[in-house]
């Protein structure tokens, strides 16, 4: 119950600033199940399950809040959805304690990503570019190999080309739901049994679920400039502790 609880409290917050920012959410709750020590292709797959409910929410959330773009979606679904499957399959068929090194860095940079978000200027919106396809690729393998990152690369680099933020963050939250069916189904037909990590799933789901509305609406309404430094800084700090425990140096 104790575990359940607390993966309810952090699913919570980790939809809280990624339903109003369109990323984070994998990143910050990968980070956590990884620093208590659950093996990082499980802390992927387990988070990417409680994603299929907090994003299918959120996605229905932004739709009715009309915060999709159709061209963008229709860009983003198919390299999406592609990536996710590949980066799926290469976490469970390589993992070791390299490439957890690897995703340690991963996430660093991811909350690097996040933390400079808070201090760029804003600028005026532009049309969307022929890079956005292989953006959605780059961004379904890494947030299938990280556990995280669909948002801070798609989300962080659309923005930071001057598209429309409300638009931008309702349609990467909305494809995400896709991205995150198909690298689930890759988790699980390679990995098979989750029954002992059934309360983190849970707890990630209710927490998320329960916020994924609220987050839509903050979309809309909330500064985001002094949640994006926090959860950026603590991803970061996160990380960077578990890289030097992987180095032996604490």
């Amino acid at each position: 119950m104790e575990q359940l609880l607390i993966c309810m409290v952090v699913g919570s917050a980790a939809e809280h600033h990624d339903g109003a920012m369109r990323m984070a959410y994998g990143a910050s709750s990968n980070t956590f199940l990884r620093s208590v020590g659950i093996p990082s292709a499980i802390s992927s797959a387990c988070v990417h399950i409680a994603e299929l409910f907090t994003t299918l929410v959120s996605g229905l959330s932004h739709l009715r809040l009309k915060n999709v773009s159709r061209a963008l979606f229709v860009r983003l679904l198919l390299p999406g959805i592609i990536g996710g499957a590949l980066g799926a399959y290469l976490l469970v068929s390589f993992e070791s304690s390299t490439l957890d090194a690897i995703i340690d860095v991963y996430l660093i940079v991811m909350g690097v990503v996040i933390f400079c978000k808070a201090f760029q200027r804003e600028r005026p919106p532009r049309e969307y570019g022929n890079y956005v396809c292989p953006l959605g690729l780059v961004g379904g393998f890494t947030d299938a190999l990280g556990g995280g990152g669909w948002g801070p690369i798609v989300t962080s680099t659309l923005l930071a080309t001057n598209h429309d933020t409300r638009k931008t963050i309702g349609t990467v939250n909305t494809v995400e739901f896709f991205v995150t069916v198909a690298e689930t189904t890759t988790f699980v037909a390679m990995l098979q049994d989750f029954r002992s990590y059934t309360m983190v799933i849970l707890g990630l789901i209710i927490g998320g679920v329960i916020a994924a509305p609220l987050g839509a609406l903050l979309c809309k309404k909330v500064p985001v400039k002094v949640m994006l430094g926090f959860v950026g800084a603590l991803v970061i700090f996160l990380n960077v502790v578990k890289l030097l425990q992987h180095a032996g140096w604490m």
